[in-house]
């Protein structure tokens, strides 16, 4: 099983929706698309994924951001990457296996050997597929 570790402002980002009028809802309508992930997924390598948990990592004007059922919400109280780093090597040192959804090359390089990292664009497939869709406000 694997823990699927999201890095948010990252991943909300990536479209170009609107997101920035109102990054805590933008945030909102990230999570409740996490949290309305099945517990299998198709993974970036094609093969399916079975998740044990979903950590997201919360920065700036999303950290009050309320967390859905099902989500470990890890609120930053300085640089989001630091957070998700330190969470990665926390999750990995109790041997669980990481799926890191960033596109940020350089937070990619920091995190522990052995985790296995996707792009936006796979989780925002995930979600959409799953009858969510990103919303946004413009």
């Amino acid at each position: 099983m694997t823990v699927l570790l999201v890095d948010v402002a990252n991943v909300v980002g990536s479209r170009p929706d609107g997101w920035w009028r109102d990054r805590a809802g933008a945030a909102g309508r990230l999570l409740a698309g996490l949290a309305a992930l099945p517990g299998r997924l198709p993974g970036p390598g094609g093969a399916d994924v079975g998740l044990d948990g979903t950590v997201a990592v919360v920065e700036g004007a999303a950290r009050d951001v309320p967390a859905p059922g099902g989500i470990r919400l890890v609120r930053a109280a300085g640089p989001g990457d630091d957070a998700l780093v330190a969470v990665a090597g926390e999750l990995a040192a109790a041997g669980e296996d990481l799926l890191v959804v960033t596109a940020d090359r350089g937070l990619r390089a920091r995190l522990p050997a052995g985790a296995v990292c996707a792009g936006p664009g796979w989780l925002w497939a995930r979600i959409d597929g799953n009858g969510m869709t990103s919303g946004g406000t413009g």
